[in-house]
């Protein structure tokens, strides 16, 4: 690869840069950045925080470090991603497949918040994966019910708007009833994205933000994705009544986080390095190995057209694919993507790629995601691997574990969803 221009006139490996890259995206979503520019004046009473998503503990942290006044909260996160502070209490529970600790902060929740009065604020502090860690049944159902559901809309392919429509629909706390909860309370939401478009109802499933969706329209993504349920989730979708948010001035809602803003900061860093950047938004959508073989066929065409001042160029996205479960293999969304795109490219010269979830995780796995070079098929082939067997396996983590390009970050306490870059040179 030749040099990649830099204000300093150094070099930077394509690993090193993408790798760069993708840290910058992520300091520009961290909570602590982005919470308190945000936070409401002090309310007059009591201010307590509730919260649930991957990025609420982070959240929260942020919270307590620049609130003035007295404070208390619970706030519920994935396991393994909690973070240390001293008034509000963070609580643990599973992820993406709910469990009775979620189940049992949720009520704790619906306490707290009933407790509330007019002159007092409830802060939210909202962000992806809330759905599953505050997972309370609506009446008539049971978690084995709920799990059942949400295992079968992981596996099916389902985009996350329809994944947390039936979700809103099938829960005591979702699609505004926290909010509900609080009654003549004001409550401010803060809303740390991972949605496509950024409709703060969807993150989360929208705890405090009325639905704008129907019971049947929830019934229709089931039938769509011809998804069997127990006959108690088809009751309750024949009688849900859909909460209405008050107009009173006591709501308001901040998208404070989003997979434009990484991308943006990610952007500008690469610019700041001598590339020329095709930014695709951060709202790409689709099976994951779909998406990797239309953005090989478009970084193949600009490999093929080289830019008139002969710059590296790359290509950027974040949003979410998905990825419908047929093997048994080990791997998430972007560790097909990325093994996809190594068998679109054909070991194709002068094209490196990353993707990587921003929230550390992967699917289930424990890595963020994974790179790929022009060597990354032959790498594998020397290694015995088949490829192609692996994708079709559902099995990518195999592929990048094997080759040693795994990205593992921990959790990163944010989730703005993934980020892609390939360079192209």
């Amino acid at each position: 690869m030749s040099a990649l221009p830099t204000n300093d006139s150094t070099e930077m490996a394509p690993r090193v840069l993408l790798r760069s890259l993708f840290d910058t995206a992520l300091g520009a979503v961290d909570p602590l950045n982005c919470v308190p520019p945000f936070l409401p004046p002090r309310p007059k009473g009591r201010t307590l925080v509730l919260g649930a998503g991957k990025a609420s503990a982070r959240m929260a942290r942020a919270v307590e470090a620049a609130w003035e006044g007295p404070l208390s909260g619970l706030v519920v996160t994935r396991y393994g991603h909690s973070e240390r502070c001293e008034r509000i209490t963070i609580v643990e529970s599973g992820h993406p497949v709910p469990d009775d600790a979620g189940a049992a902060a949720a009520k704790q929740m619906l306490s707290l918040a009933r407790e509330m009065g007019p002159d007092d604020l409830v802060l939210a502090l909202v962000s992806g994966g809330g759905s599953s860690l505050i997972t309370l049944p609506a009446e008539g159902l049971s978690m084995a019910d709920l799990r059942a559901v949400n295992v079968a809309l992981l596996r099916c392919g389902a985009n996350i708007n329809d994944m947390n429509m039936v979700r809103r629909h099938l829960s005591s706390i979702k699609g505004g009833r926290l909010a509900q909860a609080c009654g003549a309370a004001a409550v401010h939401t803060l809303v740390v994205s991972d949605v496509p478009g950024d409709d703060p109802a969807v993150v989360a499933s929208g705890p405090t933000i009325a639905d704008h969706s129907s019971p049947l329209e929830a019934l229709a993504v089931l039938q769509r994705h011809r998804i069997d349920v127990p006959p108690a989730v088809l009751e309750v979708l024949h009688r849900t009544v859909v909460v209405q948010q008050k107009n009173d001035g006591l709501r308001e809602v901040q998208v404070i986080a989003t997979a434009e803003l990484a991308l943006n900061a990610a952007v500008l860093e690469a610019q700041r390095q001598g590339l020329a950047v095709i930014n695709l938004g951060g709202a790409v959508e689709g099976e994951s190995r779909d998406v990797a073989q239309a953005q090989a066929a478009m970084a193949k065409g600009l490999r093929k057209a080289r830019a008139p001042d002969g710059r590296p160029r790359l290509m950027i996205s974040g949003g979410e694919t998905t990825v419908t479960v047929k093997g048994n293999g080990r791997g998430g969304r972007n560790s097909e993507f990325l093994l996809s795109l190594a068998l679109a490219l054909q070991g194709q010269e002068g094209i490196h790629a990353i993707a990587c979830d921003t929230d550390g995780i992967d699917g289930v796995e424990d890595n963020a995601g994974g790179l790929i070079d022009p060597n990354s098929l032959r790498r594998a082939g020397r290694l015995g691997l088949n490829p192609q067997a692996l994708l079709d396996n559902n099995d990518a983590y195999a592929f990048l574990s094997a080759l040693g390009d795994l990205i593992t970050t921990g959790p990163t306490r944010t989730n703005v969803n993934d980020f892609r870059a390939l360079l192209i040179n």
